[in-house]
């Protein structure tokens, strides 16, 4: 049995297609029964993500590609012709280091994310609720999971931030330490915005502020974080609250302006502001830079920290490759060593199935009134002929062959010495 990595990714297909092939938690237990039922495959996982699907099979042929294309569009009623010039199969050695980068957040969109290794973990789970996985699967995703977690102890390819919403809650994080107490407010209501509530929702603020020229967006979005929503006209009410201020909007002018932070700034008695200005052109009016306690960004200034963040992590990831390139070796080392054992308890079997036959005609000479010493050599001879029959044969053929390579194997596996006792 060898191991495939068939399917597609966010590379290689783009989302119109991949949402086509998206799994549901509703019908990944059903596929996966299904797609163990393809009688090349022996045992399968399914990992179906916003940016990839993907199946992990254990299979009993170097060609399962066709049937694993023809089930992968039936099942999801597409043509073969739609998906075929997005999919992607990696084999053996190269399947296995395929899941092992997807663990450690090396195929991802943003390099060395954290969020893929816990989606692995679930479809992990799910293939063992479903029966579907045999004892190669279970101990290459084990293995996937002890790799990503050295390569996150061993390099910092996830110790810095990489997107602007992210970094801009991690400086805060660095001004004011716990963040837990802090009250946010948010100017706007886009995609920035809700990406960087839900990096202060994550991390434990509570009080969080949305304001945004629509006040049903700004409810839409504050609903999901169980925060309040106000109108943009009434942020100068709220804004000597808020000891985080990141705004992101669509206007032409700014949205706060120098008088506004001074006067918030004086009914707080001072104490710090932390404002981040991610829109262009600008929500925050420069001047604000210029006044005491507060901490002004710009997008400009994130998007420099991100750049610097990027280039670490492009450095961890070398690292992160060879660490990956010796866990795929040890992983080929069990799986050789596995390989080995079953071949041997098969040949035990064999030669437990010859003694097994000798002595039920054994039994029956004896029953038939053969002597004790003729069952005995009837056992003895009966048994050395066939146990040593193929061997010899074996070693015959190689000689007719030319194969001194194999002769010289089998005295050794043979043990085969001229002056040795018996």
């Amino acid at each position: 049995m060898e191991l495939l990595a068939f399917g597609l990714n966010h590379k290689s297909a783009p989302v119109s297609i991949r949402e086509q092939l998206a799994f549901t938690p509703d019908n990944v237990i059903h596929a996966l029964q299904e797609l163990t039922e393809i009688p090349q495959v022996s045992g399968a996982a399914i990992l179906s993500t916003c940016n990839r699907t993907e199946l992990y099979c254990g299979v009993k042929s170097e060609n399962p590609h066709q049937a694993l294309l023809d089930w992968l569009a039936g099942y999801h009623q597409l043509t073969k012709e739609q998906l075929k010039p997005h999919l992607y199969s990696h084999y053996a050695r190269n399947g296995i280091r395929h899941l092992y980068r997807v663990a450690c957040g090396l195929d991802s969109m943003v390099l060395g994310e954290p969020q893929i290794l816990g989606q692995i973990k679930s479809a992990y789970n799910t293939a063992k609720q479903a029966g579907t996985l045999d004892k190669t699967l279970i101990r290459l995703f084990h293995s996937s999971f002890t790799a990503a977690k050295k390569v996150r102890t061993d390099t910092a390819i996830g110790s810095s931030p990489v997107s602007v919403a992210f970094t801009a809650v991690r400086l805060a994080h660095q001004i004011f330490g716990n963040l837990d107490s802090q009250t946010v407010l948010l100017i706007g209501a886009g995609e920035t915005i809700e990406l960087v509530a839900r990096h202060f929702h994550n991390q434990g603020v509570e009080n969080i502020i949305i304001a945004n020229r629509s006040i049903e967006k700004a409810q839409r979005l504050a609903g999901h974080f169980s925060s309040q929503a106000i109108h943009l006209t009434e942020i100068n009410h709220f804004l000597a609250k808020a000891d985080i201020v990141v705004s992101s909007t669509a206007s032409q002018l700014p949205i706060l302006g120098k008088g506004s932070i001074e006067s918030a700034i004086r009914k707080r008695k001072h104490k710090p502001m932390f404002l981040v200005d991610l829109a262009v052109p600008r929500d925050i009016e420069s001047e604000v830079q210029q006044l005491s306690d507060v901490f002004l960004y710009t997008i400009d200034d994130l998007q420099q920290v991100v750049t610097d963040n990027i280039k670490s992590r492009q450095e961890a990831a070398l690292q992160a490759e060879e660490i990956i390139e010796t866990q795929v070796d040890h992983f080929l080392d069990w799986l050789k060593t596995e390989q080995h054992t079953t071949m041997i308890i098969n040949y035990r079997r064999q030669a437990e199935d010859i003694r097994d036959v000798v002595l039920e005609k054994a039994t029956r000479l004896h029953q038939n009134g053969a002597s004790t010493e003729e069952v005995l050599n009837y056992i003895a001879n009966t048994l050395t002929n066939k146990l040593i029959h193929t061997p010899t044969a074996q070693i015959r053929e190689a000689a007719t062959n030319q194969r001194i390579d194999l002769i010289i194997a089998a005295q050794q596996l043979l043990d085969i010495n001229p002056d040795k006792k018996p």
